[in-house]
């Protein structure tokens, strides 16, 4: 049952707030468990994570996990969004009951120049000090209680990643915070202090705030280089000409307005740290640095990311066989089931041929799916993913990227989507739109049951020095080419097209931490929930259109090949195979690219409905792969499917959109079509280009034709 409007406005909003690599998202996990749900910020193209957390005596409040800031002066749509919601500026939403800030206990005085901002501004606080197994390997030792009393905000120790202070943060949530805080008395040089409090006093006069407000807003008056920019609608000229000529002084005084507030609240943070910290031994070089001598080593680090990143497609194969043979057993059963109970007939085969068919071919690879993620998450949540980053930026920056594009483009080996949609955190449009426009090149997890049906059906298992298989090394090596072809456009694009230089990554490198497995199972779950979504509705769907098409009009007296061939699906694959054919595909797979026009996976689901309609006991006996090898043209005796068909087919799905989603995103994050059909055009015309190649050369080598 949909709640109503006024049972969620009745319910408590906590905000989730903090630096990036804090452990917020663990933090997150911990309160709401499988409670949560993503959306979009009315209005926006920014992502808001929610969840329920429900207490003891059993009512609820909503969670908002916010993306990670560094403080309130924001610098992308997502950290202005975030900022507007904590100080009550969205109408869409009411300003948090409480703010839950979590803090790195390993780097206190860092974190708390936003935590202190939070405190000045009013917002009821809790401070999580999060990661403090962290800091007590470093031989850190914090006095949270003098820690709280110095802040005058509750301060809860923990370590999220495992459950401990979870409990009593749960608890602290369930009463009202506790707060004595104040502003806080920042070291400040005497004119701007003075200009400040005059500032503040006509401010006051013309009833805008009361006096703490007024003093804040005074501030951000005459330090920050944009507030008066945007908002001179809010005050009338006489105000604005005082604040310019108050910049004008302050300026002439020598004094830079833009880092003196900054320094002045880095020096409170720093006299605050420095009050609560013990440290068992003098800083030096931490494990976590000895590990980066090696691990970001622009050799070493180099080999051993691609180490790693074999060994992930490597277990990907060896991992999954046996749940994937279960699955598809299963789905075996159920087929056999129906065809005993049911009469033969059209709704028969309907449920088997089409829905069961083309549904059960896509899930049989959800086991290679959630392997994938589980890797992914173990490396993020480990902290290796930053050193992927800061290794990547070195071979980015040569092709004109930002350094910021690592992170999206990241994101875009789950889903081009979340991909297109971080590069919000890139400043410089051009440097964005060429983020945006090579995203989708890298091969998300919906390739990767076109992958490994292909390489599983035509890749021979051969090992690789004993120890890696061919499969594994194909599928690892359609990656590296995804992110080739990727670089390569951006740096044509960036010679041409959007010209610019480009700033390098500046980047994070947290402490190597031990994964958290419930925040991996919980984002493994995130991800098979949406991919069994998609294959109960988009293919389930796609499925069935596909049976009628296939199955319409009627061939009296037909084999079942011939009647694939006079229906509708058979004669809009004749049609578009002879701008296909010079490629190596056959009118049948024509409808696979048809059909994955919607979703790459698709073309998986099209051929297990195209086969299982063209087989004659129509039970689904024989795997989908076993079919695509003995397929033969009933004319010619040639295979429909050869190894150099697979490698073509698999170049084809790394190059081309293949994603009406992703269009739609990169629409609406463009503000128009032009971009979009851009997009489409290039990627379908380098697909075409270089599969053509890659099949003209194999035809030329002797490897089929």
């Amino acid at each position: 049952m949909r709640e109503s409007a006024t049972e969620r406005v009745a319910r408590k909003t906590i905000a989730l707030v903090g630096n990036p690599n804090t452990g917020k998202s663990t933090v997150f996990n911990a309160l709401t468990g499988m409670r949560q749900k993503v959306s979009n910020y009315p209005g926006v193209t920014v992502e808001k994570k929610e969840g329920r957390f429900v207490t003891a005596d059993g009512s609820e409040s909503i969670v908002v996990d916010l993306p990670g800031t560094y403080s309130l002066t924001p610098h992308s749509p997502d950290e202005t969004v975030s900022i507007d919601l904590l100080l009550g500026r969205r109408d869409d939403a009411a300003p948090p009951a409480i703010a839950v800030c979590v803090v790195d206990a390993s780097n206190l005085e860092r974190n708390l120049y936003f935590a202190g901002q939070l405190i000045d501004y009013g917002i009821p606080v809790i401070v999580a000090l999060n990661m403090m197994d962290v800091a007590r390997a470093l031989g850190i030792t914090i006095n949270h209680r003098k820690l709280s009393s110095d802040l005058g905000v509750q301060v809860i120790p923990m370590t999220a990643s495992k459950a401990l202070g979870v409990e009593e943060l749960k608890e602290a949530l369930m009463r009202e915070p506790l707060s004595t805080a104040q502003p806080h008395q920042l070291s400040l040089p005497e004119p701007v202090v003075r200009e400040c409090e005059e500032l503040a006093s006509l401010l006051r006069k013309r009833g805008r705030s009361p006096e703490a407000a007024a003093y804040r807003e005074a501030m951000e008056l005459l330090t920050s280089p944009a507030a008066l920019l945007d908002r001179t609608d809010r005050y009338d000229p006489d105000l604005i000409a005082h604040v310019k000529k108050d910049h004008q002084k302050l300026e002439f005084l020598g004094i830079d307005r833009e880092s003196v507030l900054v320094n002045s609240r880095y020096a409170w943070a720093r006299q605050i740290a420095a009050g609560v910290t013990e440290r068992a031994f003098a800083p030096g070089m931490t494990t976590s640095d000895r590990i980066d001598r090696i691990v970001t080593h622009k050799v070493w680090g180099l080999l051993i990311f691609l180490a790693v990143m074999a060994l992930v497609f490597q277990s990907i194969f060896s991992w999954t066989a046996l749940p994937m043979e279960w699955i598809s057993q299963g789905f075996d059963r159920l087929g056999h089931s129906l065809a005993a109970k049911l009469p033969p007939g059209d709704l028969r085969a309907l449920l088997i041929d089409g829905a069961l068919a083309g549904v059960s071919s896509v899930v049989t690879f959800l086991p290679q799916i959630l392997c994938l993620f589980f890797f992914l998450g173990i490396l993020e949540d480990t902290g290796y993913m930053a050193r992927a980053a800061y290794m990547m930026d070195r071979m980015m920056s040569r092709v004109g990227l930002h350094g910021k594009a690592f992170i999206p483009l990241l994101s875009s080996f789950a889903c081009a989507i979340p991909g297109i949609m971080a590069t919000r955190t890139i400043d410089n449009q051009k440097d964005r739109l060429a983020t945006m426009l090579v995203a989708p090149l890298m091969s998300c997890s919906a390739r990767l049951p076109v992958y490994t049906l292909l390489i599983g059906a035509f890749i021979p298992a051969v090992k690789i020095f004993g120890i890696l298989s061919l499969p594994a090394m194909v599928l690892f090596g359609l990656y590296v080419f995804g992110i080739v072809a990727a670089l390569a456009v951006a740096l044509l694009f960036k010679k041409t097209l959007l010209k610019g230089s480009s700033p390098g990554l500046v980047i994070e490198l947290p402490p190597y931490k031990m994964p958290s497995l419930r925040a991996i199972l919980l984002h493994m779950w995130e991800r098979c929930e949406v991919f069994l979504k998609n294959a109960g509705t988009i293919i389930l769907a796609a499925s069935i259109v596909l049976w009628f098409l296939a199955t319409y009009p009627r061939l009296p007296g037909g084999t079942p090949a011939e009647q694939l061939q006079h229906s509708f699906a058979g004669r809009m694959g004749r049609v578009i195979e002879p701008v296909i054919q010079p490629l190596g595909f056959n009118w049948k797979i024509g409808i696979g690219l048809v059909t994955s026009l919607l979703q790459r996976e698709v073309f998986v689901s099209t051929m297990g409905t195209i086969y299982n309609i063209q087989d004659d006991n129509g039970e689904g006996s024989i795997s989908l792969r076993a079919h695509m090898q003995q397929d033969r043209d009933p004319v010619s005796g040639a295979p429909t499917f050869t190894v150099l068909t697979a490698v073509c087919l698999m170049v084809y799905y790394v190059l081309a959109m293949q994603c009406l989603s992703t269009v739609a995103v990169m629409r609406r994050e463009t503000n128009g079509w032009k971009w979009p059909l851009f997009q489409i055009g290039y990627m379908s015309l380098l697909a075409y280009s270089v599969t053509l190649l890659v099949h003209s050369a194999g035809v030329w080598m002797g490897w089929g034709g």
